[in-house]
């Protein structure tokens, strides 16, 4: 049987009006919420396993419980067992290169964007694309006429 109920079921118990009351607990890492139905009581656990949720401030789980749970009273708040060792890191090992990159590209971002303002505020005459990539071909070709001709001319001098 399961030790915990998880968010899922705790906000259609509450949309039920069948939770009676919620103690918040106290314990090393953190604090939990024991939900109390009929005369049953569960922690709030996690989703994904029958572990009890745990929030590192107790701020945060107030907010939770009043915004996902709709409760705002608690009956009984006990921080005898409460101690911050246990807590598990708030920041993961990789989380300060992925704020690099966000960063890196947030700054390229604005600045593809200012530029392309630029252009678009620029008054210069508009050249169409088919008469850029005209004179951008007719460049290639002196060029490769160019290398042609040194290259016939020395065949000719050896």
């Amino acid at each position: 049987m399961s030790i915990t109920i998880d968010t899922a079921l705790a906000r259609q118990m509450a949309d039920a009006d069948t939770i009676h009351g919620a103690s918040i607990i106290g314990q090393p890492g953190g604090w939990s919420v024991l939900l109390k139905f009929g005369v049953t009581e569960k922690l709030l656990g996690t989703q994904r396993s029958d572990k009890p949720r745990t929030w590192r401030s107790l701020d945060t789980c107030m907010q939770y419980l009043r915004k996902e749970l709709g409760i705002t009273r608690v009956d009984m708040l006990d921080a005898s067992n409460y101690s911050e060792e246990g807590a598990s890191p708030t920041q993961r090992a990789d989380t300060a290169e992925r704020m690099r990159r966000a960063h890196a590209a947030a700054a390229h971002d604005a600045w593809l964007r200012m530029q392309v303002q630029d252009a678009l505020d620029d008054p210069s005459p508009v050249i169409h694309h088919d008469d850029v990539m005209r004179d951008a071909q007719t460049l290639i070709d002196r060029a490769q006429e160019k290398k042609t001709s040194a290259r016939d001319a020395a065949h000719r001098d050896s």
